[in-house]
């Protein structure tokens, strides 16, 4: 890479430019040459050889690499999606440095590619598993998860470790179901895996003012998730003492 050329920046740059070049329609044509005007050099087409006809839409467009060919000249991939498809967009970008201002422009045509298509997950055998501390923990994980979505902090107490504090949903989703439990074998202390289903509102939580209602027939929705917890034992009880996302699926 030119150890001159401001990579970050760069990235930045190109993924703005992306969210102004891949979205366009006839009814959005002279709107989106005004905004093209930010970041193309003088002189070139002012709609960037788009015709006015035909529709385009991206979303989740994030920089995503760079090839750096002088201190002055990069061009920089960013990653979209356009409907069903991942895509790429190669953008050739000019740096114009300190002495012009630390100015960025697009200095050529950008072209649109396929994204790689994904990786294949080779599988993975799951751990020995401990039956019986499974048993064990199932009614304890459903009250931990129960009051972890509603936010009673009381009762999510009788669940962690004690000195333990953890944040919860305060009530953004409610616990439908512990869908399943990995508990290996080991000792006091145990790193285990929960898949959990949770309530999602399928409309916004009630409010006290008298002139907002919910909106009628819809349906919550219901969303499943892994999480990989620690979890200590103290006496006959099992105790969660920390909660993060799981890894990869096994088994």
């Amino acid at each position: 890479m030119g150890s001159g050329f401001p990579d970050d920046q760069a990235m930045a740059f190109a993924a703005q430019f992306a969210g102004v070049y891949l979205n366009f329609s006839p009814e959005d044509a002279v709107s989106r040459s005004s905004k093209l005007a930010a970041f193309v050099a003088e002189g070139m087409d002012q709609q960037l050889g788009w015709d006015g006809n035909g529709k385009l839409g991206a979303v989740a467009i994030q920089p995503y690499d760079i090839e750096v060919a002088d201190d002055a000249n990069a061009v920089v991939t960013v990653a979209f999606q356009s409907g069903p498809r991942r895509l790429h967009l190669s953008v050739p970008v000019y740096y114009s440095g300190g002495d012009d201002g630390r100015r960025f422009v697009v200095s050529g045509w950008p072209a649109i590619l396929p994204a790689p298509a994904p990786a294949q997950l080779p599988q993975v055998a799951g751990p020995e598993t401990d039956d019986a501390a499974t048993a064990e923990l199932k009614p304890q994980l459903e009250g931990f998860f129960r009051n972890y979505a509603s936010g009673n902090t009381a009762e999510l107490q009788r669940y962690v470790t004690a000195g333990t504090s953890l944040p919860s949903f305060a009530g953004a989703f409610s616990f439908a179901e512990l869908k399943s439990v990995v508990v290996p074998v080991g000792g006091a202390t145990r790193e285990i895996e929960a898949v959990v289903v949770w309530v999602v509102p399928g409309s916004a939580p009630a409010s006290t003012d008298p002139d907002v209602t919910a909106e009628p027939g819809v349906t919550d929705g219901r969303l499943q998730q892994a999480y990989r917890l620690t979890v200590e034992k103290q006496g006959d009880k099992w105790y969660v003492d920390d909660i993060r996302g799981a890894g990869r699926v096994v088994g």
